[in-house]
């Protein structure tokens, strides 16, 4: 047993993200055998003790199958439409299947939004850790129907780092139709090997991820390791697994050699930071001289208007920023406290002076409480 991973056996809140492909068949309909073992393992979690979320993937692909389509539709209105269908059998499936095992289920429908706003991120926590007190199974998936922006970008990966973010969360678990990251594509490479232990997300990591060939899946390899940067930063470690391996979850969770396993790092952003780091959507970027990146890096200082060189994007006051080095290279973010007209005016410029020409007092472009900043 690795050393690493035998914390697991005393983890009390985990979450369980499956992917469509894990639920559906080739056709789009649903593998009710598969949904009725993860069901069945995911009760005997509970049963230990344990806290379950349950983040699901499938809607599209139900949809799918209902409607006898034989491809996933092209257009916005139409997969709204489609995950609509979808989403009322995937649930109707769950609640079925958890009832036989005695165990209550609640459908959550999260987007974008409810992460982006603070109030509404801290609400939906909320809700969560009550379900959770009540002995009651969050059923978690995207709200398809009505965000846009995360049918035509959006994954489910993502979606449940930040939901064991929300959670405080002992373990992520992932589970796909592949066994874990390899050393390079297994489907094309025959020497290729599973890494069974990352310590960190580098950037030679990053680059084993392919793009998925799937098409009734959205994710990949590259969104599962955006997944476990935003887990393991926020102090959770992070299982990829095969979903139709026998009793996976049991293993994973005894501690034993089962995909790959990444691990949380030390020195973990607090709550608020994270939200900060991963909770928002970016709306625009900051291109800074040497010396800003200097201070913001070495010193711990905030970034002053003086230091920018671009601006770039279209935000307003209190939105989340990007800031980069002069080759493109992020190193931070953070909420600015300026909109992109004020700061594309007083860019390069003293404090003094931009007050000014901004006819206001003048404060940090980001300060150093609302930075989050990548060592």
């Amino acid at each position: 047993m690795n050393s690493r991973r035998s914390s697991l056996k005393k983890a009390k809140t985990v979450v369980v993200k499956v992917g469509t492909r894990t639920l559906t068949h080739a056709t789009g309909k649903l593998n009710l055998r598969q949904m009725d073992k993860v069901v069945r393992e995911l009760a005997d979690l509970a049963n230990q003790g344990r806290r379950v979320v349950l983040v699901s993937s499938g809607a599209v692909a139900a949809g799918i199958g209902r409607l006898g389509l034989s491809s996933k539709p092209q257009t916005t209105p139409e997969k709204q439409a489609v995950a609509a269908i979808g989403q009322g059998l995937l649930i109707q499936m769950y609640e079925k299947l958890f009832t036989e095992y005695g165990l209550v289920v609640a459908q959550v429908l999260l987007t974008r939004d409810d992460f982006n706003n603070r109030k509404r991120y801290l609400n939906s926590r909320n809700a969560l850790q009550s379900l959770l007190q009540y002995g009651a199974i969050p059923v978690i998936n995207e709200n398809d129907t009505v965000a846009v922006e995360e049918i035509e970008f959006g994954d489910n990966d993502t979606l449940s780092a930040l939901v064991a973010s929300i959670l405080d969360a002992d373990l992520l678990v992932l589970l796909s139709d592949i066994d874990g990251l390899y050393s390079a594509n297994p489907k094309v490479d025959d020497s290729a090997e599973i890494i069974s232990v990352v310590e960190q997300i580098t950037p030679d990591i990053r680059k084993l991820a392919g793009q998925s060939s799937e098409s009734l899946a959205t994710g990949g390899m590259i969104t599962k390791l955006i997944a476990a940067e935003v887990a393991t930063n926020s102090g959770i470690p992070m299982v990829i697994a095969h979903g139709a391996r026998p009793n996976v979850l049991q293993q994973i969770l005894a501690g034993e050699d089962v995909g790959t396993y990444f691990c949380a790092q030390k020195k973990c952003l607090v709550s608020r930071k994270r939200w900060i780091a991963y909770g928002q959507a970016v709306h625009g970027r900051l291109v800074v001289d040497d010396g800003a990146r200097r201070a913001l890096l070495a010193e711990g200082k905030s970034l002053l208007p003086s230091g920018i060189l671009e601006v770039n994007g279209d935000f307003e006051l209190g939105e989340l920023v990007v800031i980069e080095d002069c080759s493109g290279n992020e190193f931070a973010r953070g909420l600015v406290n300026y909109s992109a007209p004020e700061l594309t005016k007083v860019k390069g410029l003293r404090t003094e002076k931009a007050a000014e020409i901004l006819q206001r007092t003048c404060s940090e472009a980001v300060h150093r409480n609302n930075m989050v900043v990548k060592k």
